[in-house]
């Protein structure tokens, strides 16, 4: 009779003790998101070494500081803090595996499951966090893989008779919908030869349904709801223009946000999110005074200021004030150690903007910033960040003694990160760059020609495309496009334009309605094109537009990569 009892007495501390983990670590979350950076971690950091929540959701909260910041620093340290975690939720895990011997778990063994399998996926994310090379995206793949597979065991387990709810089960039942919804978005975003290498041939994860699964973490009241909003919103704001076609979900971004606001008026996150989500709309002055209102809304993590300082920088671009911009950049390369290259390109980029007989901000010269820029290089897992890669290359041209000026570097380097989609609703703002590049395509015209000149001269077609593209000028923007590729074999450094173009010419037909050629030009992209600035990010645009298609993205010429 008494091991009876000692046993039953063990179980109740265990569902005792997993629930009060579980109460403090949404304790925790809450004082993280109200700006209470440090005391969230100091309210974790007793039972790091024994509570797989706490351990869990320790690793998390420098994990958002990491994807919020892109300190690298931030990045390392995150990825060996969920290292660490997912030691000790292994001590937890059931010896024996698979799905028959799941009826036979303990309610803390299936959470230790669930958060192991985390643990995987987002020490993933970190490794994409760290550089878009497709190597990183293999390394992280191959994590996520491991995590899906624990976590479609435990799905079909909850989803068997076999289960029995537990008193925490809503909080296992939010992890294995975060997991299983985050594993099926981020398969939907990669290309197929990647799936491939992964194993995953023939499986590309349902983004429809992984975002179902998510709004439902999202919207519930568990440990999970957070994080699941999270990701929807960098999804909606961020990925979708880096790694897709640029048609942020707007209005799914601002349904998401609206409890957490209630919540949460002065949370810096919230603040920095409800900013994007203006910047997207087109709406650039509420933009600014949001992002200025996420910096004085908190002072412990500086590095969130960072993100709203280069939110701010584009913000002022768009609005083509190059000396306000010039000003975020500044502060940007003296606080923030993300990409000293990319921040000092992009002092020197504004200067070259401003007219020769205008005073320069702390009389800085635009060649000497940019001949700074190569010895700025920097490597986070042997690799220097694609972005800053490109920075370097365009900076390489002023070494020379007597250098030939870039353009319109400021305009270019908007373009990668899809700037031209943020204007598009506010026809001004796309003026305004139009006549930069006519006035830029005029001062080429004047100059003699040099070895640069037709790269110039596509540089300018390319973008001048995207504005008139904005503008309705359909017509006009394909001849834009087409011109640069008619220029293939005459341009001699900046190859990723023709790749490029052609991408910009496939969105094109999708808008035209004319499916076929579109389908045919983005799949030329994949068969024709390697070794060009950011092709991995190019490749994702694709793949996004393919989908969008509903394109098999793997028939015909996929099957010669």
């Amino acid at each position: 009779m008494s091991n009876g009892g000692d046993a039953n007495a063990a179980k109740n501390s265990s569902e005792m003790t997993l629930q009060e983990c579980l109460d403090e670590c949404m304790e925790a979350l809450d004082l993280f998101l109200n700006n209470h950076f440090n005391e969230s971690l100091e309210r974790l950091r007793p039972r790091v070494k024994d509570s797989m929540y706490h351990a869990l959701i320790y690793a998390t909260v420098l994990e958002m500081q990491a994807m919020m910041t892109f300190q690298h620093e931030d990045i390392s340290n995150a990825g060996n803090t969920m290292k660490s975690a997912q030691e000790v939720c292994q001590r937890f895990r059931k010896k024996a595996t698979g799905l028959a011997n799941k009826s036979e778990s303990s309610e803390v063994q299936l959470h230790a499951e669930a958060c192991y399998a985390e643990c995987q996926l987002q020490r993933a994310a970190l490794t994409f966090l760290q550089d878009e090379s497709m190597v990183s995206f293999i390394k992280g793949g191959i994590k996520v893989r491991n995590s899906y597979l624990i976590y479609k065991e435990l799905h079909s387990f909850i989803k068997s008779h076999n289960c029995l709810k537990g008193p925490s089960h809503v909080h296992l039942e939010g992890g294995i919908c975060f997991g299983v919804g985050a594993f099926n978005l981020t398969l939907s975003l990669f290309p197929p030869r990647i799936l491939r290498v992964l194993e995953f041939a023939g499986f590309s994860g349902d983004k429809e349904y992984g975002l179902s699964l998510l709004h439902d973490g999202a919207t519930g009241i568990n440990l999970r709801s957070m994080l699941c909003a999270l990701l929807l919103l960098c999804y909606y704001t961020f990925l979708t223009f880096i790694l897709g076609t640029g048609e942020g979900e707007v209005a799914e971004a601002e349904r998401l946000l609206k409890p957490f606001q209630l919540r949460y008026p002065r949370g810096a996150i919230f603040l920095f999110f409800a900013g994007r989500t203006e910047e997207i709309k087109g709406n650039i002055d509420e933009a600014v005074a949001l992002f200025e209102d996420g910096c004085k809304a908190q002072q412990t993590w500086k590095q969130f200021h960072h993100m709203c300082y280069w939110e701010l920088m584009w913000c002022f671009t768009y609005k083509r004030a190059w000396k306000m911009a010039y000003f975020y950049a500044d502060l940007l390369s003296q606080e923030s150690r993300w990409s000293k290259a990319m921040y000092v390109y992009m002092k020197a980029a504004y200067l070259s903007m401003l007219p020769k007989d205008e005073a320069k901000p702390f009389g800085e010269d635009e060649v000497e910033l940019f001949r700074q820029v190569p010895t700025l290089k920097q490597k986070i897992a042997g690799k220097s960040p694609p972005t800053e890669k490109f920075a370097i290359r365009k900076a390489r041209r002023y070494k020379a003694a007597s250098p030939v000026r870039l353009p319109v570097p400021v305009l270019e380097m908007m373009y990668m990160w899809n700037g031209f989609n943020m204007i598009r609703k506010r026809p001004e703002l796309t003026e305004g760059m139009m006549q930069t590049l006519v006035e830029a395509e005029r001062t080429l015209l004047e100059s003699p020609e040099n070895q640069y000149t037709v790269d110039d001269r596509c540089v300018i077609y390319m973008l001048k495309g995207l504005c008139l593209k904005n503008q309705g000028v359909l017509q006009a923007a394909e001849e834009y496009f087409n011109r640069v590729c008619s220029s293939e074999k005459k341009i001699k450094f900046d190859h990723y334009l023709v790749p490029n173009s052609l991408v910009e010419l496939g969105l094109l037909y999708i808008d035209q309605g004319r499916r076929e050629e579109a389908i045919k030009i983005l799949r030329k992209v994949k068969r024709n094109y390697e070794d060009y600035s950011m092709e991995s990010r190019t490749l994702f645009r694709v793949h996004a537009a393919l989908a969008k298609l509903k394109a098999d993205p793997g028939e015909e010429d996929d099957a010669n990569l």
